[in-house]
């Protein structure tokens, strides 16, 4: 169910690349829309590589780790699972926005709602589907 061959991720390290995340949905919808980018080559870092491989990340866990407020350490697991959401609703806005459809706002609105939830409340709905998922669906090993 959840993955122990990645190293654990800071809990506020997390949180503060999800505030991150919700900044650069809000300056999309101020016209820079480009900038979808940064978010999505995040997302692709952290759901399918590693979160210790994302510079974003890198940068939110050293400055926390300043402070000594990095927080608990959590599986990265649901984490990663989050993190691929956000690669596919961040190429999906910028796709749609490059073809000059007026939906790309969608899943925009979405990753700034569920970034809100994950650094406002420390929830992790991507996580929550994440295990979920696995009770009704556990692994066959």
């Amino acid at each position: 169910m959840l993955r122990f061959d990645v190293p654990t991720v800071y809990a506020n390290a997390i949180r503060l690349d999800a505030f991150v995340t919700f900044l650069i949905c809000v300056l999309a919808f101020l016209g820079f829309t480009q900038i979808l980018a940064i978010t999505t080559v995040a997302g692709f870092i952290r759901g399918f590589l590693q979160h210790q491989k994302d510079p974003l990340h890198l940068l939110s866990k050293n400055l926390l780790s300043k402070f000594n407020l990095q927080g608990k350490k959590e599986n990265a697991g649901a984490k990663m699972f989050s993190a691929k959401i956000l690669f596919i609703a961040s190429s999906i806005a910028l796709i749609l926005f490059n073809l000059n459809i007026i939906h790309w706002h969608v899943p925009v609105m979405a990753l700034m709602i569920f970034s809100t939830l994950e650094w406002g409340f420390n929830f992790c709905a991507g996580c929550w589907v994440y295990g979920y998922w696995y009770k009704l669906f556990p692994p066959n090993n």
